[in-house]
């Protein structure tokens, strides 16, 4: 009987997640997907000897599976997104979630790990092989109209907690690092969570970091990112005035944001839904569906996506799938990339099928709809 209380209890929580916010008829799909531009795993190499090394990689997806992205994940993920035109002639378009830096390992070895230094991107790119193209891919995706990045952040790492890890110089943290990874070497921790802090203290560092941040995403795109999405869905509402003042007009997220409290694991919660405003007058964009077959084992997970998304109709909202890069990259496992762009394919050909009217859109685009009072 538990099995069925609980399919029940989902139905209903999906249901009520879609029922208050902004609505339309329209039939919109957006995928949006985190983590583009940072480091993670960075070859098969180093992996093998953090396995000689006794860290439990195996058990961590994002270990297994995840790395900076290669000329040929793009061009392979690319290959698939204009294979789906919607009703009006548009491809299928993902909203790159990019971070704009990775930690300046040499510099900061340098420093006597006394000091934080952030490498760009454009910079990074340049120490991994098959990555002397991924710049330009991201342009020309953009520009397509299948590839819009918006700003996940500066790095995908919290300073304050990795800095500290490493001034502690444990065995553990010295290889991770020498290795060029912020691997804790325990589990699946790296540090991620960006805007999650210590002491409110650490908030002034971390707001120099997103005004740094997106000035480095005009400087790559040429365009100022109107959304952000808070690393692991967490942060503090102080940060989004600085998010305001630097043009950042939509948050991206679910429908709980996690607050720091100042202990690691330990969140208050507050909730948003569709088009809600904070005080500065911008709007939250919620996640409703989820396309994530690197990190959920799902027997059907083309079928579960689709029922979220007839849901999501049903209560004339738009579709809003988080998809992290994980699943399209395959450096250290190409059945990884190739099982999900498969099925990414099947997705996107199902959708057009049973909804003939639906038109992708990117997660800027939604936000204008929304504050331009288009429907309600």
């Amino acid at each position: 009987m538990a099995n069925p209380l609980k399919r029940i209890k989902s139905g209903i929580s999906r249901n009520l997640l879609n029922i208050p916010g902004w609505r339309t008829k329209r039939k919109l799909v957006l995928i949006e997907s985190d983590d583009w531009g940072s480091i993670r795993m960075p070859s098969l190499d180093v992996y093998s000897k953090f396995v000689d090394r006794g860290f439990n990689v195996a058990g961590s997806d994002y270990n297994r599976f995840d790395s900076l992205e290669s000329n040929m994940d793009l061009e392979m993920l690319f290959e698939v997104m204009q294979g789906h035109k919607d009703a009006v002639g548009n491809p299928a378009i993902i909203t790159a979630n990019c971070v704009m830096g990775n930690p300046d390992f040499e510099k900061i070895k340098a420093a006597g790990f006394n000091s934080y230094h952030v490498e760009p991107v454009t910079q990074t790119l340049k120490h991994y092989p098959g990555r002397d193209r991924v710049e330009e891919l991201w342009k020309q995706g953009n520009s397509a109209g299948i590839f819009r990045p918006q700003f996940h952040g500066r790095e995908h790492v919290n300073v304050v907690r990795w800095m500290k890890a490493l001034q502690e110089k444990s065995a553990g943290m010295m290889f991770t690092f020498d290795h060029g990874t912020t691997f804790s070497g325990d589990g699946d921790y790296n540090f991620m969570e960006v805007l999650d802090y210590n002491h409110p203290d650490d908030l002034v560092q971390m707001k120099e970091g997103l005004s740094q941040g997106l000035d480095m995403f005009e400087q790559v795109f040429g365009y100022r990112s109107l959304s952000f999405i808070p690393p692991c869905y967490t942060w503090n509402s102080a940060v989004e005035e600085t998010l305001h003042k630097e043009g950042v007009r939509y948050i991206q997220g679910i429908v709980t944001q996690l607050i720091p409290t100042g202990t690691f694991g330990k969140y208050k919660s507050k909730m948003h839904f569709l088009g809600n405003r904070n005080a500065y007058g911008q709007r939250f964009l919620i996640r409703n569906a989820f396309f994530e077959p690197s990190l959920r084992k799902m027997t059907d997970p083309v079928g579960e996506v689709l029922k979220r998304i007839e849901i999501a109709f049903r209560w004339n909202k738009p579709a809003l799938i988080g998809s992290h890069r994980i699943n399209y990259i395959g450096s250290l496992d190409e059945k990884n990339r190739k099982e999900n762009l498969d099925l990414l394919n099947e997705l996107l050909k199902r959708i057009v099928k049973q909804w003939p009217e639906v038109e992708f859109v990117s997660s800027d685009t939604l936000g204008d709809l929304i504050s331009g009072g288009e429907e309600q």
